[in-house]
This record gives C-alpha cells, sequence and structure tokens, in this order.
C-alpha cells in the first residue's frame, strides 16, 4: 500500500479565463495542507501555479517548487518563499519532479500542462510507474482530452494492453479521495521508475 504525502500539481502560469479555475487552484491548495500534503510544482508565483502555492503555503503546508534556471526571470519564481529547486533544463525538472511525487494531478494549463500530464500517461502506459494521475476537470476544461483519448480507445491506437488508469474528478473535494484510493491498491515498490538495460532498448 501507498501513502500519499506530496502530489506534483501541473497547471498554468496564467489565470485563464474563467474565475472557477483560480478559485479551484486556491482550494486544491488548501486541502493539501489541511491534510498534510506537500505540493510540487513548476516554481513560478503568477497564474495557476502562484495561486496553489500560495494557498498550501498560507494554510501551514509544505511547496517545492521546481524550475529550470531559464524560467526565473519568466516566471517569478520564488517569490513566494523557500523551497525552490533551479535545474538545469526541462527534462531535469520534470524526472525531480516525478521523483519528488506521490501523485499527479493536471490543472487548467497550456501546452506545459498538457506535455507534462501526457508524459506522465505514456511512461504509465509503457509500465514505467503507478502513480496516480489525474485530471481536474474543472468547468469541464479536460472534456475535450478525454474525448481525445476515447477516440484513440476506439480506433485501437490505445489497444487494451495500452490502456492506463487515469482518473477525472469534475470537483476539488473529489481529487484527494481519488488519489489516496488509487494509491492504495498501489505497492510501494511499484512506485519507482523502472529502468531498462541498455541492451533492451535496441
Amino acid at each position: 500500500m501507498s501513502k500519499i504525502e506530496k502530489i506534483c500539481v501541473y497547471c498554468g502560469s496564467g489565470p485563464g479565463t474563467n474565475p472557477a479555475f483560480l478559485a479551484a487552484a486556491s482550494a486544491l491548495g488548501k486541502t493539501m495542507a489541511e491534510n498534510g500534503i506537500g505540493l510540487v510544482y513548476g516554481g513560478g508565483d503568477m497564474g495557476m501555479m502562484g495561486t496553489v502555492a500560495k494557498a498550501v503555503r498560507d494554510h501551514g503546508g509544505h511547496v517545492t517548487g521546481i524550475i529550470p534556471e531559464f524560467l526565473l526571470n519568466k516566471e517569478r519564481a520564488g517569490h513566494l518563499g523557500p523551497g525552490l529547486i533551479v535545474t538545469k533544463d526541462m527534462h531535469e525538472r520534470k524526472r525531480k519532479m516525478f521523483d519528488l511525487a506521490d501523485a499527479f494531478v493536471a490543472m487548467p494549463g497550456g501546452i506545459g500542462t498538457l506535455e507534462e500530464i501526457v508524459e506522465q500517461m505514456t511512461w504509465a502506459q509503457l509500465g514505467q510507474h503507478k502513480k496516480p494521475i489525474l485530471l481536474a476537470n474543472i468547468e469541464k476544461f479536460w472534456d475535450p482530452l478525454c474525448g481525445l483519448l476515447a477516440h484513440m480507445r476506439t480506433t485501437e491506437f490505445i489497444r487494451a494492453e495500452l490502456n492506463f488508469d487515469l482518473l477525472v474528478a469534475g470537483k476539488v473535494e473529489d481529487i484527494l479521495p481519488m488519489l489516496q484510493k488509487a494509491a492504495a491498491a498501489v505497492p510501494a515498490d511499484a512506485k519507482d521508475m523502472k529502468t531498462v538495460a541498455p541492451e533492451k532498448l535496441a
């Protein structure tokens, strides 16, 4: 059985057009802190990222921001306090986020958010990890992606042997219970990234 101690939250560096997005980010951060769950996130203090991090800190929670050096000025990282890890590039950032987190949540965001959560789906699909992955489908933001994934299954580009568990929550209050239930079914030794011998990659 695995326990969730830190959640990696992927989300936009902008606020989006719907006030419900920022409200959800704030509510998620508050819920995490109140349940003793730390935040792992992209390290910026703008938009959705800054909102969820501020909410965690404001309610006594622990925040770890991970950002590549070239984004330090662009996303004003570190203005919210300590706990910042600076990496040399995006690849190191994403691997560090994976290593520190017990589960992954995608809030509304842009291409970067999409790329990060899809990478976790890909790794899970290929059997590299079994950490819970959840789409926070606030105001049905992720409906187009859910529709695309359903289309991929229908057309058998996601075949049965390549399927993976993807959680979808429409309400913030459902996120933590869904993640905890999924994590409870995962053996502790199944969370770490699997390594493949070089000769098996040929």
